[in-house]
């Protein structure tokens, strides 16, 4: 599902953000994303959801060599991808019900579709009883479903969230990662990049680990093997 090839980004004024990075995830993965602030998980990410391109190296995803996609086509492949924000990036003048709408609207389905989804997505979350009120009204822990019933309206195969819980407290994180592990039992694959090791620790998924732009561990805990 996701393969990186010696991948590296350099920003202007020669600072590398990623540098040689190199490992493959299979679909229907779940896996972290770790490191320092800075280390670059942040900077992975985008690269997978095109936000930014590879400067050398190779990024796939299902199949696709992100470099070979152009501009006008983005928009296209951005629909298989699932992305959560630490901080939600809800439209605070619209409900709930429409925040989640939003990307299917944009895609141009039928509003009978439309509704059929996003009442699946947010009683997935746990949160159909909230579709008419504002996320100004809601806890942190409510917004941040929303945003994840957000990114999984469309359905997409592959989920990337990028520090999800980093605002919320520790039982919220838990109720949060319990979602990631659901829509990974279903087949997506799942790649959250987050620093709370306590809470990672716990999980028996894959760890990957960044420092200073370099992948330095690869290590799956359910087999306690380096995997890369």
């Amino acid at each position: 599902m996701i393969r990186f090839s010696h991948a590296c980004k350099r920003y202007p004024g020669g600072y590398d953000a990623l540098n040689q990075v190199n490992f493959h995830m299979p679909r229907g993965q779940m896996a972290f994303l770790t490191g320092h602030s800075g280390a670059g998980k942040s900077t992975l990410l985008k690269l997978i959801a095109l936000l930014e391109r590879a400067s050398r190296g190779q990024v796939f995803v299902n199949g696709q060599n992100l470099a070979k996609i152009k501009r006008p086509r983005i928009p296209f492949f951005r629909r298989n991808i699932g992305i959560i924000f630490q901080d939600h990036q809800l439209l605070f003048d619209r409900t709930v019900f429409d925040n989640v709408a939003l990307p299917l609207i944009i895609a141009g389905l039928p509003q009978r579709d439309i509704s059929k989804r996003v009442r699946a997505a947010l009683d997935k979350v746990g949160l159909l009883r909230k579709e008419k009120v504002y996320p100004v009204t809601l806890s942190g822990g409510e917004q941040q479903r929303v945003g994840i019933a957000r990114a999984v309206v469309n359905k997409p195969p592959l989920l990337l969230a990028d520090e999800p819980t980093g605002n919320l407290d520790p039982e919220l994180s838990r109720e949060i990662m319990h979602i990631f592990e659901d829509f990974s039992q279903v087949g997506v694959t799942v790649l959250v990049a987050s620093h709370d090791l306590d809470l990672i620790s716990q999980l028996p998924y894959r760890q990957l680990t960044l420092k200073g732009g370099r992948l330095v561990a690869d290590t799956d805990p359910s087999t306690q093997e380096q995997v890369g």
